[in-house]
C-alpha cells in the first residue's frame, strides 16, 4: 500500500499548470496537449503533469503503463483549462456521452432524456451560460461545428468518436482558444483527443447490460507496434441498443472508429482517424406543463406500444371531425390532445468522418502542425403529422426533414520557440454544402397495411413540403505568444481574424404548408479582422496560483432551413429581407481571474469571471408545435456575472469528499418588442440555465475496489424569456463501484485467467427524481407555456463486464 506522502506527490503532480475552474483530485496521468518531449526544455516551462480531475472517483494505487503516460510537458497557451481524463470518463455507465462527465465540472450543465445521452434530439450542453452551439470543440483538430441537432458544419460529439476511445478533453471554459478550429467559441472551448494505439497488441471486451434491457457492447483489437518505425493502429466497434424507458420502441446506435499512428523518427508523428456512426433512435414525445400536469410523467408517443397505429390513426380522426375519431383514455383533460402524442417521432443519422493529422518536428524549434478531413452525413427528422391526410384518406401522414451534408477542411500552423517566447500562427478553411427538404410520406389505412417504417427504405414521398440548399466557405487565421516572464509567470498575447460567408436558396416551397410565398434565399457574412486574447499565469509560493483570462469572441451567422432554429435563413424571404441588413452576429468580451492552492489534504479553488453579450440572437417562437409562429429577433445584450467555488478534502488515503458551488447571474440588458407588444425581458435571468448548482462527490478506493456516490442540486431555471414560467428545481444522485478483479492474479498465479478483468455496477437517479431535463428544443416561449421540454430518466440500473487480453 502506497503511504501518504505518496499519495500527496501523485495528486499535486497532477495540478494543471494552466488555471482551471476548480482544484480537485487527480485521478490518472493522461497525455497532455502536446505530445512533444521538447516541451519541457523550453525556458520558463516547468514539467508537470496536464491532467486535473472533477469529481475524484478514487486514488489510483497502480501504475500507468508506460504507453499511457506520454510526454508530461505542458504550456499555458490559451488561459484557464482543465484536463478531462478517460479514467474520469470510465467511472460513468459505458457508452455515456463524454460532456455528461464533464458536466460535473462547476458551471457547467448537461441535460438528456436518457440517462447516456445518446438522443441528440435531447441532448443540451451549457458551459457558463454558453449553450453548445455557442462553444468551440474539436475532435484531433477536427472541427465539429456548432453541436446543433443536425448542425450543417458539424458533428455531434457523440457521433464522432465511441466515448471508450476518447483519450482526454481539453476544455477552456474561459474564453476559450483562438487556435481553436470554430466560428462558435463565444463562451469557451472543448477539444476532443483520441486515445492512441497502444505499443502491444491486444484486445479489449466490454459488455453492458441494463434497465429497459439496454445491451452496450464494445469491442477494440489494438495491433501492437508492426515494424521498427513503430507503425501501429486499432480497430473498434460499439453498439449501444435499448427499449425507451417510457412509450414504446428502441433507441440504437453503432459505431467504428480506427484509427492509425505512425512516428517518424523520436519527435514527430502521423495519424489517420476514422468514425462510422448510425443513429436509429425514437424520440421521447416533447411536453409542456399542460402535458405534464393532465397527461402524466410517463406520456408519450404511441409507436411500439400494443395498437399504437390505431390510437393514433383514431385520435387524427379526432381532430378533424371524422366518423370513428377517439381520444385515449384521459386525453381530454389537455388543452391540446392532439399534440401530447404521435404516431411516431424519431431520428436516423449516418455519419462519415475521416481526418489526417501531421504533426512535424522541423527543427528543434519550428513544428509543423496540419489537420485534413472531410464529414459526410446523411439524416431524417421524423414524425408523424396528424394534421395533413396522406392521398389514400389516411387521417395523418409521416413527415421527414431529410438532410445530406458534405464538408472537408484543412488546418495549417507553425510553431516557433525562442529565447522565453513560443510563438505560433495558423489558419483553417472549409467548406460545406447542405441540401435539407422536408417530405410528406403516404400512411396506409388503418388495417389495410403496415405503417411507413422511418428507420428502412423509403417510397418516394407524395409531396416535397419545403426544400432549401446552403453553401458556406469559412476562414480564420490567428497569431499568438506564449511569454514566460519568470519561470513561474506566463504571459500570453493573440488574436483571431475571422469572415464566413453562407448562401441559401430555395428549391421547393409548398405555400399551402409553409404559409408564405417564398423562403429565404441569400447570403449573411460574418467578418472581424481583430479578436484579441490576453491571459496569464502566476504560481507563487509553494502551493498557490493566480490567472486571468480575458477575450473578445465572435459567432458566424447560424445556419438553419425553415422554422429550424435561431437563424436569419430560417424565416421567409420578406422576414429575411427586413433582418438581413439590422442583424449583427453575436459577440463578446469575456474576463476571467481565478487562484488556486495545492496541499497534501486539501485542493481549493475560486473562480470568477464577468461577460458582455452583444447581439444575442433567439428564435421567438408563439402558437401551437406544429403550427409555430417564429422569428428570429436580437434580444438584444447580456450581461453575466459568476464565480465557481471548488474544494476537495483528502483525510485519509484512499478518501476523497469533493464539493462545488456555482452561481451564474446572466440577465437581458433590454426588454423586447414584437409585433407591437413589449416583453419585459430586462434583469430577467436568461432561459434554461440555472443561477445556482451544487455539486458534491464521496469516492473511496481500497485494493481493488472503488465506489463513489454523485450528487447535484440544479436551480430552477426560466423556461419563458419574461420569466413567469420557471422550471423547478431538483437534486439528482447517482451511484457507482468497480471491482477489478483481475488485479487478484498478481497474488494467485492459479487466477492468472482473471487477468485485467473488470466488473463494475451503476445506478442513474438513485432516488428515483422526477425532473424536467432538456429545455427549448423546439423554442422557447415569450410567456406562458409551450410544447417544448423533455423530461429526465427514473432511475437506472447497469451492471458491466470487461476483459482486456
Amino acid at each position: 500500500m502506497r503511504d501518504v506522502s505518496a499519495l500527496q506527490r501523485f495528486l499535486v503532480t497532477t495540478i494543471l499548470v494552466t488555471g482551471c475552474h476548480s482544484a480537485m483530485a487527480a485521478t490518472a496521468v493522461k497525455p497532455p496537449t502536446h505530445t512533444r518531449a521538447t516541451t519541457a526544455r523550453t525556458p520558463g516551462i516547468r514539467k508537470v503533469p496536464s491532467t486535473i480531475g472533477t469529481p475524484p472517483p478514487s486514488v489510483r494505487a497502480t501504475t500507468p503503463r508506460a504507453e499511457e503516460l506520454g510526454v508530461v510537458g505542458h504550456r499555458l497557451e490559451h488561459g484557464a483549462q482543465q484536463v478531462i481524463t478517460s479514467e474520469m470518463m470510465a467511472r460513468a455507465v459505458p457508452g455515456t456521452n463524454p460532456l455528461k462527465v464533464l458536466a460535473q465540472m462547476p458551471g457547467a450543465m448537461f441535460q438528456s432524456d436518457d440517462p447516456q445521452g445518446y438522443d441528440t434530439w435531447s441532448n443540451q450542453f451549457y458551459m457558463h451560460g454558453f449553450l453548445q452551439n455557442q462553444i468551440g470543440m474539436t475532435l484531433d483538430g477536427i472541427p465539429l461545428g456548432d453541436q446543433e441537432f443536425h448542425s450543417y458544419n458539424g458533428l455531434n460529439s457523440a457521433l464522432a468518436i465511441s466515448s471508450e476511445n476518447v483519450g482526454r478533453l481539453n476544455v477552456s471554459n474561459g474564453a476559450g482558444a483562438e487556435s481553436i478550429a470554430s466560428t462558435s467559441n463565444l463562451g469557451g472551448s472543448v477539444e476532443y483527443v483520441s486515445s492512441d494505439p497502444k505499443k502491444k497488441m491486444g484486445a479489449t471486451i466490454a459488455q453492458t447490460f441494463g434497465s429497459n434491457t439496454t445491451m452496450h457492447t464494445y469491442a477494440r483489437f489494438d495491433s501492437g507496434i508492426l515494424n521498427k518505425s513503430g507503425t501501429r493502429f486499432y480497430a473498434s466497434y460499439a453498439r449501444n441498443d435499448a427499449h425507451k424507458w417510457k412509450g414504446g420502441a428502441d433507441q440504437f446506435a453503432q459505431q467504428v472508429n480506427i484509427k492509425l499512428l505512425q512516428p517518424i523518427g523520436h519527435d514527430s508523428r502521423i495519424s489517420a482517424f476514422f468514425d462510422w456512426a448510425d443513429l436509429e433512435v425514437y424520440n421521447y414525445q416533447d411536453m409542456s406543463f399542460d402535458i405534464l400536469k393532465n397527461g402524466g410523467y410517463n406520456i408519450d408517443n404511441f409507436v411500439g406500444t400494443r395498437n399504437g397505429y390505431a390510437k393514433a390513426y383514431r385520435s387524427a380522426l379526432s381532430l378533424n371531425g371524422l366518423p370513428g375519431g377517439s381520444l385515449p383514455a384521459g386525453y381530454s383533460k389537455m388543452s391540446d390532445p392532439w399534440d401530447a402524442s404521435y404516431y411516431d417521432g424519431g431520428t436516423l443519422e449516418q455519419d462519415y468522418l475521416g481526418g489526417v493529422n501531421a504533426d512535424l518536428a522541423l527543427t528543434d524549434k519550428l513544428r509543423w502542425k496540419s489537420v485534413v478531413y472531410g464529414h459526410g452525413q446523411y439524416s431524417r427528422g421524423i414524425w408523424s403529422n396528424p394534421y395533413v391526410a396522406s392521398p389514400n384518406g389516411a387521417p395523418l401522414m409521416e413527415q421527414m426533414t431529410i438532410t445530406h451534408t458534405q464538408r472537408f477542411g484543412f488546418t495549417s500552423a507553425l510553431e516557433y520557440t525562442i529565447a522565453h517566447n513560443h510563438l505560433s500562427a495558423g489558419v483553417w478553411y472549409e467548406n460545406y454544402n447542405t441540401d435539407i427538404g422536408r417530405y410528406a410520406f403516404e400512411q396506409p389505412l388503418l388495417g389495410e397495411g403496415t405503417p411507413v417504417n422511418p428507420m428502412g427504405s423509403l417510397a418516394a414521398p407524395f409531396a416535397t413540403l419545403w426544400r432549401q440548399s446552403f453553401n458556406s466557405n469559412s476562414f480564420t487565421a490567428f497569431v499568438q505568444d506564449t511569454y514566460n516572464v519568470l519561470p513561474n509567470v506566463a504571459l500570453h498575447f493573440g488574436f483571431k481574424s475571422l469572415l464566413q460567408t453562407v448562401r441559401a436558396t430555395e428549391t421547393a416551397n409548398l405555400e399551402s404548408y409553409t404559409g408564405t410565398a417564398a423562403l429565404t434565399s441569400g447570403s449573411m457574412t460574418t467578418a472581424r479582422a481583430f479578436l484579441p486574447h490576453v491571459s496569464g499565469d502566476w504560481h507563487f509560493l509553494k502551493h498557490h496560483e493566480l490567472y486571468f483570462d480575458l477575450a473578445e469572441n465572435v459567432k458566424s451567422y447560424p445556419t438553419a432551413g425553415w422554422n429550424q432554429g435561431a437563424s436569419p435563413f430560417s424565416v421567409s424571404q420578406t422576414v429575411f429581407n427586413q433582418i438581413r441588413h439590422t442583424l449583427q452576429p453575436e459577440t463578446d468580451w469575456n474576463y476571467g481571474v481565478g487562484y488556486r492552492f495545492t496541499q497534501r489534504y486539501m485542493l481549493a479553488s475560486l473562480y470568477g469571471y464577468h461577460t458582455n453579450f452583444k447581439n444575442r440572437l433567439q428564435q421567438v417562437t408563439s402558437g401551437s408545435i406544429v403550427n409555430p409562429i417564429s422569428t428570429v429577433a436580437n434580444v438584444g445584450g447580456v450581461t453575466m456575472n459568476g464565480v465557481d467555488a471548488g474544494l476537495t478534502l483528502m483525510p485519509i488515503e484512499g478518501l476523497a469528499l469533493y464539493n462545488s458551488v456555482s452561481y451564474n447571474h446572466a440577465t437581458y440588458d433590454d426588454n423586447l418588442t414584437e409585433a407591437g407588444t413589449t416583453y419585459h425581458l430586462r434583469s430577467q435571468q436568461i432561459v434554461s440555465y440555472p443561477r445556482f448548482m451544487y455539486k458534491a462527490s464521496l469516492s473511496y478506493r481500497w485494493h481493488e475496489f472503488d465506489a463513489h456516490l454523485d450528487t447535484q442540486y440544479m436551480g430552477k431555471r426560466n423556461f419563458s424569456y419574461t420569466g413567469d414560467t420557471k422550471v423547478p428545481a431538483y437534486w439528482i444522485e447517482t451511484f457507482g463501484a468497480r471491482w477489478q478483479a483481475g488485479q487478484m492474479a498478481k497474488y494467485n498465479r492459479h487466477l492468472a485467467f482473471l487477468h485485467n478483468l473488470t466488473l463494475e455496477f451503476n445506478i442513474y437517479n438513485l432516488t428515483n427524481t422526477k425532473y424536467i431535463a432538456t429545455m427549448g428544443e423546439n423554442g422557447l416561449p415569450m410567456s406562458g407555456d409551450y410544447q417544448s421540454f423533455l423530461v429526465g430518466a427514473p432511475r437506472q440500473f447497469f451492471g458491466t463486464v470487461k476483459m482486456e487480453f
